[in-house]
């Protein structure tokens, strides 16, 4: 009895642990879910604002089933209205604008043309009509598809084209089975009229966000998120401690994660050009906004960006300059660097506030940190051009010598301890040709510790990394002016402000002669 309980007891603590760890998971789920859900509207409050006016668009947009006399007029057409709201509501005024003009234009052009189809192909017999409809149908559905292929059609119109593409063939086609068919158009162009009507003023009158102001402020963003990884560049690469290669939280790296956010940036900026473009004129004065230079700007940008990832990739190498030899040139580096972070940041500052950037951005300091990085390499040739004198080992025969034999822990050989004269490279490569009778095994053990030893060993070969990351430095510095051209661009296109010099008021005090009393100390023993 006694083994049975407990037995019975074990298998009641063992199915009590398998029914809590499925609930233990849930809960972790539930609150990583939670967790998400805020962050994602912490980030960006907006999305909270869109999502209730969402709700309330479809709310509203649901009377028209809801009320009876609405339903009565309109019945099961009103399910267009709900079908519009939930296409053409986008989270930013432009879009809703590109996507509401498009579907009812599409739509407006689509029942007109299909009525003057059904108007000819009325008035002709039954096997006629067919054929009528069935010729233009397939006429509007080659030039329709056709103009899409058009670039300016493509980019602008392409949504409306499908929808006058698919209004178009609902209505020909039903039209030769339902003969009320026009009251049906009327009451779906109604519908969608309403829908679109509801979206407008839901994203132009309720809290807009406008696309353009996003396109502006993503690109400041931007100037400013590469500023913020030149500078954390530097700081790892000059840093004190030992750089440590962490290839599997790279994704989590502030210095990858800007760069990745000006590389992908492409897409992103083109859609929210042609959104701003559809946008109203908003300013003070009514001209166009050169959104398509906003565009240009962030291409140069990602041309920017991609020296930084370079410079990224040289901080995450695996083979680095000793920090004795980096200590050498960490002043001209830190200096260039931080002349090039101070021009990205005045160029945010200028596109954020709207005005135009001093005509001298490209300092004279800028130049002086060049010639000075460029003073400090040529200090130091031994480093860049190695040395022609220096005792060397022929490694790589011992080496050769030590693969002919299987390899044993308790070998005295080390090879890390020595360095390699590179004229024994041949002659270790024609040896291990002829050796045919060593193991793939012992070979694939050995090429690594060769060729790290190749790289490693040489005097000149320390300064490589650092020779990559300075001209990177110098690539970098090039392609600020081409950054600095694109923004002056727009700055002269936008008719931006000019900055204003302050007011200095020079105030000249005037100080009196006065006799000097005996009972005074004289201004001399002070």
């Amino acid at each position: 009895m006694a083994e049975n309980e407990a037995c019975s007891e074990g298998t009641d603590m063992k199915s009590n642990g398998h029914n809590g760890k499925p609930v233990e998971k849930m809960k972790r789920l539930a609150v990583s879910l939670w967790h998400k859900i805020w962050e994602v509207g912490r980030e960006d409050p907006r999305r909270v604002i869109h999502s209730l006016k969402v709700g309330l668009a479809l709310t509203l947009v649901s009377f028209l089933y809801l009320m009876e006399p609405i339903f009565k007029g309109i019945g099961q057409n009103a399910m267009w209205a709900v079908m519009t709201v939930v296409v053409v509501l986008e989270f930013t005024a432009g879009a809703t604008l590109y996507k509401g003009l498009n579907r009812g234009f599409g739509t407006l052009c689509a029942s007109s043309l299909a009525f003057f189809v059904e108007f000819i192909a009325d008035k002709s017999g039954k096997v006629f009509h067919a054929v009528f409809i069935g010729l233009s149908v397939f006429v509007i559905g080659f030039s329709a598809t056709y103009l899409r292929f058009i670039p300016c059609i493509k980019k602008n119109y392409d949504y409306g084209v499908v929808i006058f593409l698919l209004t178009f063939n609902l209505i020909t086609v039903s039209s030769y089975r339902i003969h009320n068919v026009l009251r049906i158009a009327k009451v779906r162009l109604y519908t969608i009229a309403i829908g679109c009507g509801l979206c407008l003023i839901m994203s132009l009158l309720i809290f807009p966000n406008w696309a353009g102001e996003e396109l502006h402020n993503s690109t400041v963003t931007k100037l400013e998120g590469l500023a913020r990884s030149v500078e954390a560049c530097m700081n790892e690469y000059f840093k004190d401690a030992e750089i440590e290669v962490t290839r599997c939280n790279s994704s989590k790296d502030p210095i990858h994660k800007d760069c990745r956010a000006v590389l992908d940036s492409k897409s992103n900026d083109e859609s929210l050009a042609l959104f701003a473009s559809w946008e109203p004129r908003r300013f003070r004065h009514c001209y166009r906004h050169p959104w398509q230079q906003y565009v240009k700007l962030g291409a140069a940008l990602r041309h920017f960006g991609y020296t930084i990832m370079a410079l990224h990739g040289c901080v995450e190498s695996e083979v680095q300059t000793p920090r004795s030899v980096r200590a050498i040139f960490k002043n001209p580096c830190i200096r260039l660097a931080g002349e090039v972070e101070k021009v990205l940041l005045e160029l945010a500052g200028s596109i954020k506030d709207r005005r135009c950037c001093s005509h001298d951005i490209l300092s004279e300091n800028l130049h002086e940190a060049l010639q000075e990085l460029n003073a400090a390499i040529k200090a130091q040739p031994r480093l860049f051009l190695g040395s022609t004198h220096g005792e060397t080992h022929d490694v790589l025969r011992v080496a050769a010598a030590a693969a002919q034999q299987k390899p044993n822990k308790e070998s005295g050989i080390s090879l890390s301890s020595v360095k390699t004269d590179t004229s024994a490279l041949p002659e270790f490569q024609s040896k291990r040709d002829t050796d045919h009778h060593s193991k793939d095994s012992d070979r694939k053990a050995l090429r690594p510790t060769l060729s790290k030893i190749v790289i490693t060993s040489l005097e000149f070969s320390e300064a490589l990394p650092f020779a990559a990351f300075a001209s990177l430095l110098v690539e970098m510095a090039v392609r600020l002016e081409l950054v600095i051209e694109e923004v002056e661009e727009l700055e002269k296109v936008a008719c931006f402000k000019f900055q204003e010099k302050p007011n200095v008021d020079i105030i000249v005090t005037c100080k009196k002669n006065v006799p000097e009393s005996p009972h005074l100390p004289s201004q001399a023993a002070e």
